[in-house]
This record gives C-alpha cells, sequence and structure tokens, in this order.
C-alpha cells in the first residue's frame, strides 16, 4: 500500500468558476506542498467543470483505480454543486444523512442564529439546505471542518473538501496525517538539476533517454527556455533547466553523468541559481 507499489496520489478540482478564470486554482500548490514535506508526490491532477455526466464518469473511473484521491468543490447545497450526487451515483449506492454530520451542522446552525429561535430550527426552510450538505453515499464517513464544522466525507480513500482553501487546507492535513502516515518519507526523494545554455531538446532527448534506461529509479527531465529579456545573464538567453529526480543516493552521480554528457556537446553549463 506505498507508492512504491504503484499507489499514487491524484487530484480532481471540480468548478465551472476555475475552467473560466473567475478564481485561480490554490489548492493544488498547497497540497503539492503538504506531500513534499511529507516526502510524498502528487501524481496527477484534473479539472472539471459543474458537469454531472463528466464528474460521474471521472470517479467512476478513479474509485476503480485504487488512487489516493482528493477531490475539492461542488458539495455545498446549491443547484450547481453534484460532487455529493455524482460520487453516490458513481458507486451505485443512495445518499444519506449523516448522523454526525446532522450533529456538526446543526451546532453551527444554533452557533450562527444569534439566540434567534426561528433561526436555530434546524426545520426550518432557510436550514432544510443546510443539512443536505450532509448527505452523504451510504458509507461514507465524515472530514472534519475546523472552519465552520460543516464536514466533507470520504470514502474509498476519495477525500471530499469544500472548494474554499481556508477550509479543504486544514482537511487536507488532517487526511494526510490520519491515514497515511505510514507513506511519509518511505523514499528519500530529492530534485536537482542545472541550466544548459543554448540546448536544444532534439540534442540532448537521446542522451536523457539513456540515463534514464540505465538507472530505471531515476526521472531526467528538461524545460526549456527561449529566454526572458527582462532578467540577466544566461536566463535572458535560450536555455534549459535538466535535472534529475530520484532516490538521493544516486542523484548527484546521475545528475554529474548527465552534466559531463551535455558538456560534451559543446554546451556551457551553469549551476542553477534562480
Amino acid at each position: 500500500m506505498t507508492q512504491q507499489k504503484n499507489r499514487t496520489i491524484g487530484l480532481i478540482v471540480i468548478g465551472d468558476e476555475i475552467l473560466s478564470g473567475r478564481r485561480s486554482d490554490k489548492h493544488m500548490p498547497y497540497l503539492l506542498g503538504l506531500l513534499k514535506e511529507r516526502g510524498l508526490q502528487l501524481s496527477w491532477a484534473e479539472y472539471i467543470a459543474d458537469d454531472p455526466e463528466r464528474i460521474i464518469g471521472t470517479f467512476k473511473r478513479t474509485f476503480a483505480s485504487g488512487d489516493i484521491v482528493f477531490v475539492t468543490g461542488g458539495i455545498g447545497s446549491t443547484p450547481d454543486d453534484h460532487t455529493r450526487q455524482c460520487a453516490a451515483k458513481a458507486l451505485g449506492v443512495e445518499l444519506a444523512l449523516h448522523p454526525q454530520a446532522k450533529e456538526l451542522i446543526g451546532q453551527r446552525i444554533v452557533e450562527t442564529a444569534e439566540g434567534d429561535p426561528a433561526k436555530a430550527d434546524v426545520n426550518s426552510p432557510i436550514n432544510v439546505p443546510r443539512l443536505r450538505m450532509g448527505e452523504f453515499p451510504v458509507g461514507a464517513d465524515i472530514i472534519p471542518n475546523s472552519y465552520n464544522k460543516i464536514p466533507g466525507f470520504h470514502i474509498n480513500e476519495h477525500y471530499f473538501m469544500p472548494g474554499f482553501p481556508v477550509m479543504a487546507g486544514p482537511m487536507m492535513i488532517w487526511i494526510l496525517d490520519t491515514f497515511y502516515s505510514e507513506l511519509f518519507h518511505q523514499i528519500d526523494f530529492v530534485e536537482k538539476s542545472f541550466i544548459a545554455a543554448g540546448a536544444m531538446e532534439a540534442t540532448i532527448t537521446p542522451l536523457m533517454e539513456e540515463i534514464e534506461k540505465k538507472y530505471p529509479e531515476i526521472k531526467v527531465f528538461s524545460l526549456p527556455s527561449v529566454g526572458d529579456p527582462t532578467k540577466e545573464g544566461i536566463f535572458s538567453q535560450r536555455h534549459m533547466e535538466l535535472g534529475v529526480k530520484g532516490p538521493a543516493g544516486l542523484v548527484d552521480e546521475v545528475l554529474k553523468e548527465l552534466r559531463v554528457g551535455v558538456e560534451a556537446f559543446n554546451t556551457t553549463t551553469y549551476d542553477l541559481t534562480k
């Protein structure tokens, strides 16, 4: 049950507002940071509009994958929130009001009622939609929400959180530390790179392929740039960042081999100092 055995971590961000550009996604950068702190990696991410059929199809695929999946967005009670319903349909189960979610949402309703008995009535027309946010696929359990008590839920290693980073961020921490601490730092994974001035991908590619074949645990990467005239030195010209990532015990050795190979093409290399 480790990433070495092909268990991967994915992220699904749901919401028209992300794809339209009305809001920028803050979930992936935050999750990347949390995973890096724990010696883990994000293997994939998907952005999906508020389209029930597409959401259901995505969940059917990811539920079958065996991956650990973080899902943000669409668990509210407005007409454009489809995530809870789509997760249930993808699993072939019904939605049901989770008892603990009902209790927590009820507490939140009372807290925000400001002493008004009508506002504190969980069965009032204004509060019924709020209770629906505690309707999860049968078999799901809650994810605590330290911000306002209204929980997310998890089922089949899919973790459903609100689209608000202020809520989802603490939930991500709770998920990782509660369920996956045994996966932390199992691989001493590092990434190192250098700059190659004027390097061409077509020239370097065979060398990269040779190194990956020689060292199966290592991944070689390249980030070409046409240069930025607003910057100074090598970064103002066409260049390429080349690097390797993998077990710490191998990275320095392989990076040196890559660099020597690149310099054999009469290419000048520089230490990376961004």
